[in-house]
């Protein structure tokens, strides 16, 4: 490569975001059309090197089969694309000038069944060490009693000898005390950590002068049949989340305030547990997690040993599981949010005796490196049936097949087949197949070497399942948002149904239309195309705005008491692209303005025996609700107010929502999400077409173009999963009346400035250090 070839970058960095999206690359809709490409980084390592002092550097992730380089040497290589990983490079590096060069290889499509994101996409830390030294994840805290406040604070050091452990409550000491290895410690009068209240204390630990600090959340987990899932003695049902680890408009970028933001935006949404769909997430989640109370299911890999893409991690998942799992429990151990390890996600293999061992195997190993948190795997009942029989579509036979044939030619294999089976078949028959017993037999082996039992999509079965097997412990791995209602009807009735995971709690990028349901307005083409980029099929868009299906989980979960959502009343008549992961496409509006007279669809959500509708004073229907929470009304639009109202069994009202229509002026409206910015930190800026009132007028739409001073536009696009323009433009289309804007905050303040045909505007928010 030439001098002029090599551009300057950032970290975190993703380099497939700015590629070319074609119909013809490789990836196809799985990865959202972008080109894959190969990438090397450099950068000069300049060190005044202590003698005796040890240097290692840590790569949070490297997206993929990273090779790294250190003076033209090959020191490192590791396969996976989502792990963290070390690299001991005392005795490679120089006293001065090094040049550190690491490359990432992506360009062997197909490798990811979604959008994998490519290159240095999470942090990358130098690690300097004093002769005697902490070892780096040497130190490992326990909850021995959260009644009593008991810890155990375990130290691994260079050379052993005498530790000091204190624990701080903010600026006041409450334990110290000195040992070697294991020290334990009371605190009197504990501040427990829970999802309501995530207390967290600061263990600072001392060896050799060298100084540590560790937060601590004093909590207990307990898992079984017949107290559930408890933290702290309290049982607690897990309202989860499945998430992939891209950060929507920022495509796989690891940014500390975007892996918190999301956290905010699922626990406002009404979530308590997320499940880390399907590789190990950030550590930068895991302190978001650990600071707002969010439960974690960490998850392993996506595949075993067969390949679900030709080239994706099963040619090397043998060789390093069991590095793979001590660098994951390693990154957890000390994070109370962490609650449970999946040792991966819808692996056919545990339909067969080879993949009933490695899961034992996974199981056992986990255990011995943690032996407080339940191990479980996510497997798909009906999907492990077929490949008992020998109809699975997982195989390095087909994944070769795919790989191999002409571009518009290729076969659907993988989940790309069973994602459009699942459209065509619809959700009661993915469930009711996973109720035939064929689909136990195909799965209680595997389930008999895990702590507890991961179903995706076999809500059918946990009644029957718990009849036959008392011990097991269920959890809704991977779940419809049609069922929270159901599903949580049984946790309450039965303990050992512990927690539910829908698929998925934000949107994300690839398997492009998979629960989309767009209309012609927006998306060319139902089918597929370059034009799709994400998968629609989050309970929150992939700008993070809640959608209806939010609104009826939180009533499904008893967190709100009603709401109303309309399908888009211009396109009410018309069809919409195919899915079978969303559930409606209503939205919480009542403004569609020029549609008086209109048929559409209302829908309230209500824990509540009867529910009357109410358009402008007039009664236009009422209906009881049956086994859930949910009753629909197709009834003409007319502007003005919608109310909805909850009645008991004895007629007397219980709840009570409505809204309005805004007004006729539409303004561009610009709101940032916080009121300052952190230096180098990340603004949200919500564009907005609204009346004089600050309603959004979801029919309202045009292009607007955004400009910053201060700051520099990471993003810019909206929550319609079909986006020609991708997110890296400083002109954006709007969705439903909405856009977002992401900027990194470099100067003193940020000055963002919008402009379109409803007018211009500009939004000044303070930075601070």
């Amino acid at each position: 490569m030439g001098e002029n070839d090599w551009k300057e970058v950032e970290l975190p960095h993703d380099a497939m975001l700015s590629e070319v999206r074609s119909d013809d690359v490789p990836g196809g809709k799985n990865t959202g059309y972008f080109a894959g490409l190969d990438y090397i980084y450099k950068r000069e390592l300049v060190l005044d090197k202590a003698e005796n002092n040890k240097y290692v550097l840590e790569f949070e992730g490297v997206y993929r089969n990273a090779k790294i380089f250190l003076n033209g040497e090959e020191i490192a290589f590791r396969p996976y694309g989502y792990t963290n990983f070390y690299v001991d490079i005392t005795d490679k590096v120089l006293n001065g000038k090094n040049i550190l060069e690491v490359q990432a290889f992506n360009s062997d499509l197909p490798n990811s069944r979604w959008y994998s994101g490519a290159g240095i996409y999470r942090p990358v830390w130098l690690y300097e060490l004093p002769e005697k030294h902490i070892l780096i994840n040497g130190i490992k805290i326990r909850t021995l009693d959260y009644a009593t406040g008991k810890i155990s604070v375990t130290v691994g050091t260079s050379h052993g000898g005498e530790v000091s452990v204190k624990i701080f409550d903010g600026e006041t000491q409450v334990a110290s005390g000195n040992g070697e290895e294991e020290i334990v410690l009371h605190i009197h009068e504990p501040k427990l950590w829970s999802v309501e209240t995530p207390y967290l204390y600061t263990c600072k630990v001392s060896y050799q002068g060298e100084e540590r600090d560790v937060a601590l959340g004093i909590r207990q987990i307990e898992c079984d049949s017949k107290k559930g899932f408890t933290v702290n003695g309290e049982r607690v049902i897990l309202l989860g989340a499945c998430v992939h680890h891209d950060n929507g408009l920022l495509g796989a970028c690891a940014y500390e305030d975007a892996e918190e933001r999301k956290i905010k935006l699922l626990k406002k949404a009404g979530y308590n547990a997320i499940r880390s769909a399907h590789n190990p997430c950030s550590k930068a989640m895991l302190d978001a997690c650990d600071r707002l109370g969010m439960l974690v299911m960490d998850e392993y890999a996506d595949m075993w040993y067969v390949h679900k893409c030709r080239y994706d991690y099963a040619t090397y998942l043998l060789d390093f599981w069991k590095q793979d799992l001590l660098d994951l429990v390693e990154k957890d151990f000390n994070h109370p949010s962490v609650i449970m390890y999946s040792t991966g996600n819808e692996v056919g293999e545990t339909s067969e005796k080879r993949g009933v061992e490695l899961k034992k195997q996974f199981t056992e190993y986990l255990h011995s490196l943690d032996a407080d948190r339940p191990v479980t795997c996510g497997i798909n009942i009906w999907f492990n049936a077929m490949y008992k029989m020998g109809f699975g579509q997982y195989s390095d036979k087909k994944a070769e097949k795919q790989a191999s044939a002409k571009a518009g030619k290729k076969p659907a294999v993988g989940s790309e087949f069973f994602n459009n089976l699942a459209a065509k078949v619809g959700a009661e028959f993915m469930k009711t197949m996973a109720t035939l017993h064929i689909c136990d037999r195909a799965t209680r082996d595997a389930y008999a070497n895990m702590d507890v039992a991961g179903y995706n999509y076999g809500i059918k079965r946990y009644l029957g399942d718990l009849k036959r097997y008392p011990k097991r412990v269920i959890c809704g791995s991977e779940t419809f948002v049609s069922d929270a209602y159901t599903f949580i009807e049984h946790a309450k009735a039965d303990a050992a149904i512990i927690g539910d995971f829908v698929w998925a709690g934000m949107d994300y990028l690839g398997e492009v239309g998979l629960g989309a349901m767009e209309y012609a307005d927006y998306a060319k083409d139902f089918v597929g195309g370059a034009g799709w980029i994400a998968a629609g099929s989050g309970r929150l868009d992939i700008t993070g705005k809640e959608l209806g299906e939010a609104l009826y989980t939180k009533v499904a979960f008893e967190q709100l008491p009603i709401a109303i959502a309309v399908v888009p009343v211009n396109n009410a008549d018309k069809k919409h692209s195919p899915s079978v992961w969303g559930m409606t496409n209503a939205r919480d509006s009542w403004s569609w303005n020029g549609c008086d007279g209109k048929k559409t669809q209302v829908e309230v959500y209500a824990r509540a025996h009867k529910i009357k509708l109410i358009i402008n004073g007039k009664t236009v229907g009422e209906k009881k609700t049956k086994k859930d929470c949910k009753v629909i009304f197709r009834t003409k639009y007319f502007g003005g107010t919608v109310t909805a109202v909850g009645y008991d069994k004895n007629g007397k009202e219980i709840c009570r929502t409505q809204m309005k229509t805004a007004g006729n002026e539409t303004l561009l409206t610009i709101k940032p999400e916080v009121e300052t910015v952190k230096k180098d930190g990340l603004l949200y800026v919500r564009l907005q077409y609204t009346d004089g009132n600050g309603t959004v007028k979801p029919l309202a739409r045009g292009d607007i173009k955004v400009t910053v001073e201060g700051g520099k536009l990471l993003g810019l696009g909206n929550g319609c999963p079909y986006n020609e323009k991708g997110y890296l433009n400083d002109v954006t289309d709007t969705y439903f009346g909405e856009a977002l804007a992401i900027v990194k905050a470099t100067g003193k303040k940020v000055i963002l400035t919008a402009e379109s045909k409803y007018g211009s505007g500009k939004t000044e928010v303070a930075v601070t250090e």
